[in-house]
């Protein structure tokens, strides 16, 4: 259920047109590659290409009777907590940032790119595990940084199978259960962030938990709370 290419342009791009050329792209099927040259993050970002990291992509079709497709970033994030976190001796530095990042501390370990073509939504994972990128006025950090980098393939197999088990609970007991689990991965209630809003504003506050649709629930200064549905999220 993995497929692994050597190069390519990026592997979310590769799937969406798979499934725009009308191709059945099934549930479970996974395209990772040794290298991007035009890997995607959100808002149009660049994704660090190196070499021994994972960079991988899936498809999920969301039914009639699923939970809101949105809800699958926070899906995908805990399905990559749940793969990291025996990789780490002290997985307690580990946290869920909304929507998409996977920290160890404040840097960022991992990010998550999800993009809806048709009645299929591809999910897109990276994951520093031997190196980092330099990435101007953010902490990054990888796995190697503790230890001897996971290899690639391994790694691949546990994403998958922690992915399985989390999209069958998401259809089988709803969200209600994910959005505890991911809540308990993050960083606590109260924790200071800033929101910078698609349209340019930023607005800033502390975290008061997610919303029952899974947006993020900010707690103003005015003690009135806000849900944002979109945005970058920064700690502090």
């Amino acid at each position: 259920m993995i497929r692994t290419v050597a190069e390519t342009g990026s592997t979310n791009a590769d799937l969406l047109d798979a499934v725009r050329a009308g191709e059945r792209v099934g549930e479970g099927i996974w395209l990772v590659a040794d290298r991007q040259s035009a890997g995607r993050g959100r808002q149009g970002r660049t994704w660090f290409d190196g070499f021994g990291n994972f960079m991988g992509s899936t498809v999920v079709r969301p039914g009639p009777h699923d939970p809101p497709a949105p809800t699958l970033a926070l899906l995908a994030g805990l399905a990559l907590y749940e793969a990291v976190a025996p990789l780490l001796a002290d997985p307690s530095s580990l946290s869920l940032k909304w929507p998409n990042d996977l920290l160890v501390g404040r840097a960022k370990l991992a990010g998550i790119l999800l993009e809806r073509e048709g009645d299929a939504v591809i999910v897109g994972i990276g994951v520093n595990l031997a190196r980092a990128p330099d990435v101007e006025g953010r902490d990054t950090i990888a796995l190697s940084a503790f230890g001897p980098a996971p290899d690639r393939d391994s790694f691949a197999q546990a994403l998958s199978a922690s992915f399985d088990r989390e999209l069958d609970r998401w259809r089988t007991v709803g969200i209600e259960p994910l959005l505890r689990r991911w809540q308990a991965a993050s960083h606590p209630p109260g924790s200071p962030l800033s929101i910078h809003e698609p349209g340019g504003n930023m607005v800033s506050g502390t975290f008061a938990g997610l919303a029952e649709d899974g947006s993020l629930l900010l707690r103003l200064e005015d003690g009135t709370t806000r849900p944002i549905h979109a945005g970058d999220v920064m700690l502090g």
